[in-house]
């Protein structure tokens, strides 16, 4: 027996699905055997009384332990019926056992009353407890009363037919005692008041784990059928242990252990699964009814009915009216008639409520800003609240009866039709609702009978459809707004970078990528920067509307203008289909000429004609190239036409993209090289001309490459020159910058505490100096970190921009100069704008351009201008350092005309430190004069030097070989 048990235990059902069918068939098995040994005796008497008492015994202590077990593992909502219907089993196991007691062990007859009599009695209560646990609870006090009365008129009217029927014969002693008659009327009320709950339960049973429920209500069925047929005269008389009424029993026991692992669940699976049955089942159709509830409403009748039915058995038998047959009919009677006026009570209730919740949702519906509208399935509406007259402008009497279809745009008709056809294709659980937008006829008093935007919420009804509609005319124009604004400049109006690149992509990888002839016209404005300078942002503005103007009129239909930034503009040029290759490149070049002609043309703003010019590249859609790179080729192909000269048209060449790469490739090394530390400085000594003594030094920046290449200032600054210099460069020309100055102020503190008094010259431009980055207290500590002293620091102003501010400049060299700076004017006589800075500026050193130096013996004129600016300085009391001397010629010409120093490879190249102390112990170099062999005389004013002959012959000028000095290609060792 605990092998069955164990096997019922062990029957769960998978989690989410049905029961497993093997423990079903085992129960089959079980029971069916059983029926089948007591239908044949058992073979033997004394095997049928064994059965017929141990093994009902078995089967109810098995129902015990299974339920017991359930209750106390699992925590569900009817834990506590399941452990009730554990004690009912076990009396019920209990009491067979005492019977085999007696009858198998003793071989005696069961005295009555005895034990077995009170365990059998004691099976009902627990029973009954339990299916009260079982059923639906009720919410109100008239709920809990119509439940108890339910109970009463079922128990009534079985009572009535039974006591009709058998009952009052049982009642009669016939010579027994009370107490065994007492005993015998207390099975079948007991048996009644059972079959009354499981009536009772049966329409009000919970819905949770129903097949559970289903079970246990089946067992005790079947158990209460077994007492009302062994509590009958017919069976009572003849009944012995081990008949066929015991497999009735039997079965009943089976099927309360079985009942609990049916569809075993934990508490959060149950709480799931009768989520997911309300989801899943069907709506009733309208004005229907399910059975269920029609037979739990009819009971009380019902019950009626039986009451009557029993006292009429009296009638028509002849006998008279037993008293419990009229006392019980009488209170089932009053029973109805309280339970009908509770209900009426009930009902008048329910209806009061319902009212006001009809009249709430009815001042909901009319009172919405909302359009509510219910559509037959046919799409004729049926009805309309009142909001569609402030919303559609037509009163809502004038849209019932019309069709749907007719107030839709005809557009828009198709895409709403398809998705209420799918819509009402799906499940309502999967979709329960749908959204549809679309164009919606409105009356004369709303967009004069035009069409608004509404958006609808479409749910389903009896068949039909409820539309939930809102105006969104007001949301769709701010989103086209919206969208236009995203695509297009808000200043001209043209399409943006974003939208050009979109019509780029489509127009290289559309349909018509095999069209070549494609190209991307980039178009700058040269000159632009000037006109905000000059007359202002709102006249440059004014300017950029104008230009977008001509270019939206100068292009074809099919092609596109756009502004991409700034003074930057961009046209779409569609292929003809050409495919000769010089004819479409001509096409193309007019068209871009005839742009750059229309853009250059004067503009008119604010009275005064302004010119610009354009600079226009252009790049070809040719095989294999990406959208983004058609775009890059077209900006190199402009930027070539600006460093060309500007106001020109270039065309993209392949060599432009290999240039481009080359500087990019030089600037990710000078970053490299930056934050490697790949910088070394060299100095470079400055030597008076008459004596040939070093009195300062240059410093000089050095790049060594990781292939061991040494570059100059030159060669490394070149990347940004030919270039768009980025703030990127910015900030690496600055960090440059403030490293050159450290590192010379570093090395030169150093020096001068090793006894060389020689001060530093580091070339800084005006720019940087003006620089925030770079104020005057940053450098006056640095002095005072390194501790060098006061006029051991020159600064060469290597900048001649005439942008620059010359007062804020002016202020910023004063307070230099207040900290013993040194201030030199680097490249004079270079541009227009060093005068005007000589006449302000507060200079110390006039640095002379290696330009005027390279001339100042073969060329009169530039004879002369040196001399005139070597007498500015002398008579400004200003020192003279003349750059890129490298030839003895230059020494004496220079000397001649007054120059007080000289810097270059006539004297020394950069130096690195070891060789630059070297010379400075040394003190100075030798002067060239014009007494010895082979030397130049110069002669002021005259265009070449008169030469003596020498060993190298008559026309041989004796110099070291042509050097620059900005330049090494090694470091000095």
């Amino acid at each position: 027996m605990s092998a069955q048990g164990a096997t019922l235990s062990r029957s769960p059902a998978q989690a989410g699905g049905q029961p497993s069918a093997v423990p079903q068939i085992a129960l089959t098995a079980v029971c069916g055997g059983y029926a089948i040994g007591a239908s044949v005796g058992w073979g033997s008497a004394y095997l049928a009384v064994f059965m017929g008492d141990f093994g009902l015994s078995v089967a109810a202590l098995v129902a015990a332990v299974s339920c017991g077990l359930y209750a106390r593992r699992y925590r569900t909502p009817f834990r506590p019926a399941w452990a009730l219907f554990a004690v009912s089993s076990g009396m019920a196991g209990l009491g067979n056992a005492v019977w085999g007691w007696y009858e198998v062990i003793k071989g005696a007859s069961v005295p009555s009353p005895s034990l077995a009599d009170f365990c059998f009695l004691l099976f009902a209560p627990p029973a009954i407890v339990g299916l009260l646990v079982l059923a639906k609870r009720p919410v109100t006090r008239a709920g809990w009363v119509c439940l108890g009365l339910d109970a009463w008129l079922i128990a009534g009217s079985l009572l009535t037919l039974s006591w009709s029927l058998a009952l009052a014969h049982t009642a009669h002693f016939h010579g027994r005692s009370v107490a065994r008659s007492a005993l015998s009327l207390a099975y079948p009320l007991l048996d009644i008041v059972l079959v009354s709950m499981v009536l009772a339960l049966h329409f009000r049973r919970s819905s949770v784990h129903r097949s559970a429920v289903n079970t246990a209500i089946a067992a005790l069925a079947l158990t209460v059928l077994c007492d009302a047929l062994f509590s009958s005269p017919l069976l009572r008389d003849h009944y012995r242990s081990g008949q066929i009424l015991d497999a009735g029993w039997f079965a009943g026991s089976m099927l309360l252990a079985y009942a609990p692992w049916v569809a075993r669940r934990s508490g959060r699976e149950l709480a799931g699964e009768a989520v997911a049955q309300a989801v899943r089942r069907p709506q009733p159709p309208p004005g229907s009814r399910p059975i269920a509830g029609s037979l739990a409403a009819l009971t009380p009748y019902l019950a009626a009915a039986v009451c009557t039915l029993g006292i009429l058995t009296n009638v028509l038998d002849g006998r008279r009216i037993d008293r419990v047959v009229l006392f019980t009919g009488c209170t089932v009677v009053l029973a109805l008639v309280v339970r009908q006026g509770i209900m009426l009570l009930d009902n008048i209730t329910l209806t009061q409520e319902l009212a006001q919740k009809e009249n709430h949702f009815r001042s909901l519906v009319q009172g919405s800003s909302d359009v509510i509208m219910i559509a037959a399935p046919t799409g004729v509406l049926r009805y309309v609240s009142p909001a569609a007259a402030g919303v559609y402008g037509r009163d809502a009497e004038e849209l019932v009866g019309s069709e749907l279809a007719s107030l839709i745009h005809p557009e828009d008709l198709g895409r709403v039709v398809h998705e209420v056809r799918r819509f009402l294709a799906a499940s309502p659980e999967a979709e329960p609702t749908t959204r549809i937008e679309c164009r919606f006829r409105a009356g004369v008093q709303r967009s004069g009978g035009g069409w608004l935007n509404v958006e609808s919420t479409v749910n389903r009804h009896h068949g039909g459809l409820i539309f939930n509609s809102r105006d969104v005319t007001e949301r769709v124009r701010l989103q086209a707004q919206l969208q236009h604004n995203a695509s297009h400049d808000a200043l001209t109006d043209l399409p943006n970078r974003a939208l050009f690149t979109e019509r780029v992509t489509k127009a290289v990888t559309g349909r018509r990528a095999s069209d070549h002839g494609t190209a991307v016209l980039y178009i700058d404005l040269d000159g632009f920067k000037q006109v905000n300078d000059t007359i202002g942002h709102q006249a440059g503005d004014e300017l950029l509307v104008q230009a977008a103007r001509r270019l939206a009129e100068s292009v074809r239909a099919g092609d596109i203008a756009a502004r991409l930034g700034g003074d930057e503009f961009a046209a779409l040029i569609t292929g003809d289909g050409t495919r000769d290759r010089a004819a479409r490149e001509h096409r193309i070049h007019e068209i871009a000429d005839r742009l750059r002609i229309r853009l250059s043309d004067p503009y008119r703003i604010d009275g005064r004609d302004v010119r610009v010019a354009a600079s226009i590249g252009v790049a070809f859609a040719d095989p294999g190239v990406s959208p983004s790179g058609l775009l890059r080729n077209a900006d190199l192909a402009m930027y070539r036409a600006k460093q060309a000269g500007k106001g020109r048209v270039e065309l993209y060449a392949p060599q432009m993209q290999d240039e481009v790469t080359h500087r990019a490739e030089l600037a990710t090394k000078l970053r490299t090289a930056l934050h490697d530390g790949e910088f070394a400085l060299l100095h470079q000594p400055v030597v008076e001309l008459a004596s040939g003594r070093i009195t300062a030094v240059a410093a000089q920046a050095r790049w060594r490459s990781a292939e061991g290449i040494l570059f100059t200032p030159a060669e490394f600054l070149r990347v940004g020159a030919r270039g768009r210099l980025t703030d990127e460069d910015g900030q690496r020309a600055a960090e440059l910058g403030r490293w050159q100055l450290e590192e010379a102020v570093a090395q030169a503190a150093v020096r001068h505490r090793a006894g060389h008094k020689a001060p530093v010259a580091v070339r800084l431009s005006a720019r940087r100096l003006l620089d925030r980055a770079l104020p005057p207290k940053s450098i006056e500590a640095m002095l005072v970190r390194h501790g060098l002293p006061s006029g051991a620091l020159v600064l060469e102003l290597s900048e001649s921009d005439p942008r620059i501010p010359l007062d804020d400049l002016e202020r910023r060299l004063a307070a230099l100069r207040r900290l013993g700076v040194r201030i030199a004017l680097d490249a004079f006589g270079s541009g227009c704008a060093a005068m005007g800075a000589l006449r302000r500026l507060p200079v110390d050193v006039l640095r002379l351009d290696r330009e005027l130096i390279d001339g100042v013996v073969e060329s009169p004129r530039v004879h002369k201008i040196t001399a005139g600016l070597l007498r500015i300085a002398s008579d400004l009391g200003m020192q003279s350092v003349a750059e890129g001397v490298d030839l003895p010629e230059q020494v004496l010409a220079l000397r001649s005309l007054g120059c007080t120093h000289g810097q270059g490879m006539a004297f020394a190249g950069p130096m690195d430190e070891h060789r630059l102390r070297r010379a400075l112990t040394r003190g100075s170099y030798p002067v060239p004069d014009l007494t010895g062999p082979g030397r130049a005389v110069v002669l002021s004013g005259s265009a070449r030097p008169a030469r003596h002959g020498g060993a190298a012959g008559a026309d041989t000028l004796a110099h070291p070989p042509l050097r620059s000095n900005s330049e090494t290609s090694v470091p000095p060792t």
